[in-house]
């Protein structure tokens, strides 16, 4: 065998062995390796993944010159050949060619000498070549510094395109944000128009299957922000390939991929891709480690999450409750209510770490706290206290906006600040002036639902809420103005200025035919009702005419029922589901003397006749009629106490939830206390 024949074979059998056929086989998928024909004319200086259709894959024929010379009578290529998948194995992929053209290929009549220099200088050659066919990847911090606008960024990769193009998206998205929203949304119609958008766009799409599975989740969470349609054809190869790849999914990218999925519109693929992530997050839950990417991933997994997985979360979570900061019990609440779990431990051991830590707390946290509760349905008075003391204490230190969000927050939840509440009052009667209409709907909104009143000065706050909305009475809306008096009727105060604007018939006509007509049309019957009731005979001749509202649905109270007939009797002292005018119902009406020391029968006509009478409505109370924890009544239960009260009624509150933790004989002494008088208990003198 001649030299010549014995180079070549040796040759061909080191290069099969640095690179391996099964390699390209298992890295690239169809398509992205096939051989192509390498024009003669090549610029190195060109980036490497310009196109895959134009010049993309560079001759490495220079690398084989030694055997095309020796060998040329059996090889006919001149400018062709499959060696052209070298560029891609260097450039798509972080590995590097066994090879170098200036060590590793031998010429006829190498000796043993030579050979062994060529391999004690393997490593030094190995890394010339792999900084001679690196291509320079673009930089994301380096883009946004030098472009000020998205075409900036389009006009850099029109010049020089390099991998990988998720930094071109990011880069645009990361200068979107900075930016304000109306010059946001004129960039982003200069960026459709730009001519090389959709060249960028493609190189995306072909670069998908090659790219770090993080940068393709940043491409995609961009690519969603900046307003490409979700339905086009690169997102939807997005998330194909995202789907395909989702193994690659580590602990941060679980966290990337989370935050991706909320920002998505539901469709097959969305729902393909939400399907694997929530098996993903069953198979590697115990294998997280960082809290910040747990709770990331609990607060966008869905609310619709198999409730199997919202237990092992939470399990979890509970195995890692002594790693938790104070940032991390604060978030705990908002990750709790985006995935709709309630658990009531892991509440209530946050909600400690919260009131420890309070200082400081911001008042966006403190407020989606707060919302939270409301959300997952949570009672915590010892954590609601010490917010609202925290607020009152440094009451100067809020804006009034502020103040305002938080007693929004407690009335949603049912609970009276009252010290922050009388703060709030002495600053609107010191400057009423600073309040706008949205601030002044809302304060009356809160006094009025939670009854909150001052002893002496509730008069003069409520004359300065009136004076404060007046100025605004020809620029208010009328939906706001019915708001703001409907507060005012259930506080027993009536400002004419505001009634008399509100009664008009053309306002009255707008109300009942637009806007939220449920609830407008239960606020007039209100209005009516207090006119007639509570003001004086200038309101009473005011008749408006409304539809009939639905008869009420009555409270259940069968436990009740059986007290009283112990107590009574029987039934026939007691009348059951009475209906009054104005829409009021009572659940159990009792006749007794004045004095309430003896019941009288129905039948009874000469009792029920006479004018010693005096009747009494039992009224079956939930929970929600009452402040968190306490029995204060709210604004609609302090009016109709009130307004049955004006109709000849005494009113007697009956607490179903206290009376079913009762025995029976218990239960009856509690109703017998709760209906008689004091003086129907006969005393005895203490001995001592």
């Amino acid at each position: 065998m001649s030299n010549k024949a014995y180079s070549l074979l040796w040759n061909t059998r080191q290069l099969s062995t640095l690179v391996p056929r099964s390699r390209f086989l298992r890295i690239y998928p169809p398509g992205f390796c096939r051989p192509e024909v390498i024009p003669s004319k090549w610029n190195p200086r060109n980036c490497l993944l310009n196109g895959f259709g134009e010049g993309l894959q560079p001759s490495v024929r220079y690398l084989f010159q030694g055997v095309l010379k020796s060998v040329d009578c059996c090889t006919q290529t001149k400018g062709t050949g499959c060696a052209a998948v070298f560029k891609l194995d260097r450039v798509l992929c972080p590995r590097r060619l066994s090879s170098d053209s200036e060590h590793f290929l031998v010429s006829d009549g190498a000796s043993d000498h030579d050979l062994m220099k060529i391999n004690s200088h393997h490593a030094s050659s190995e890394d010339v070549l792999s900084k001679k066919m690196r291509p320079t990847p673009v930089n994301h911090d380096k883009l946004v510094q030098e472009c000020n606008s998205l075409s900036d960024v389009l006009d850099t990769f029109s010049k020089a395109p390099k991998f990988p193009s998720s930094s071109y998206f990011s880069a645009m998205w990361t200068i979107a944000k900075r930016i304000s929203e109306d010059k946001r949304r004129f960039e982003i119609q200069l960026m459709f128009n730009h001519s090389a958008f959709s060249q960028l766009c493609e190189q995306m799409m072909r670069e998908s299957m090659i790219m770090h599975y993080n940068h393709l989740l940043f491409s995609l969470n961009a690519v969603i922000k900046l307003g490409v349609p979700q339905n086009t054809l690169m997102v939807q190869t997005l998330l194909r390939v995202i789907q395909e790849r989702i193994n690659e999914c580590d602990e941060r990218c679980l966290s990337i991929l989370s935050t991706v999925l909320d920002t998505l519109e539901p469709s097959m693929n969305v729902n393909a891709l939400r399907a694997g992530f929530r098996i993903l997050v069953d198979q590697q839950v115990w294998k997280i480690e960082h809290i910040f990417t747990l709770q990331t991933v609990m607060k966008f997994i869905g609310k619709d999450t198999p409730l199997a997985l919202k237990k092992k979360l939470e399990m979890k979570t509970l195995k890692e409750l002594d790693r938790f900061s104070a940032l991390n019990s604060q978030h705990m609440f908002e990750v709790l209510a985006a995935m709709d779990y309630r658990s009531v431990v892991l509440l209530n051991e946050c909600s400690k770490k919260v009131i420890d830590n309070i200082h400081g707390c911001p008042s966006k946290v403190l407020i989606s706290i707060l919302q939270s509760c409301k959300a997952l349905r949570y009672q915590n008075k010892d954590l609601f206290k010490r917010i609202a003391d925290y607020v009152a204490t440094t009451f100067e230190i809020w804006k009034l906006n502020q103040v305002i969000f938080f007693l929004l927050g407690f009335e949603n939840l049912g609970f009276r600040p009252s010290a922050l509440m009388d703060k709030l009052m002495e600053k609107v009667m010191e400057d009423p002036d600073s309040l706008n209409k949205k601030n002044i709907v809302s304060i009356l909104h809160v006094y009025s639902s939670l009854n909150h009143a001052h002893k002496d000065q509730n008069r003069e706050f409520l004359e300065a809420m009136a004076s404060a909305l007046t100025v605004y009475l020809h620029h208010i809306s009328s939906e706001n103005l019915l708001s703001a008096v409907y507060s005012f009727c259930l506080m027993n105060y009536f400002p004419q200025n505001l009634i008399n604007q509100l009664i008009k018939k053309n306002i009255i006509n707008e109300l009942l035919t637009s806007g939220d007509t449920e609830k407008n049309i239960p606020k007039l019957h209100v209005l009516n009702t207090c006119l007639k009731l509570d003001e004086s005979a200038y309101y009473k001749a005011v008749h408006i005419p409304l539809p009939q509202l639905p008869l009420p649905l009555p409270y259940p109270s069968d436990r009740v029922a059986e007290v009283l007939s112990h107590l009574l009797k029987g039934e026939g002292c007691f009348s059951r589901n009475v209906q009054l005018p104005h829409n009021y119902h009572i659940d159990f009406e009792i006749r007794m003397d004045n004095n309430r020391t003896q019941v009288f029968s129905f039948s009874d006509v000469d009792a029920t006749s006479g004018t010693n009478m005096q009747r009494v409505a039992v009224l079956c109370v939930p929970k929600s009629a009452y402040c968190l924890d306490s029995n204060h009544p709210r604004g609609l239960l302090a009016m109709k106490i009130r307004h049955l009260n004006t109709m000849g009624f005494h009113v007697i509150l009956i607490n179903n939830w206290e009376l079913r933790k009762l025995r029976m004989e218990d239960a009856v002494a509690f109703v017998k206390m709760k209906i008689y008088s004091d003086g129907a208990f006969p005393t005895t003198d203490t001995t001592v």
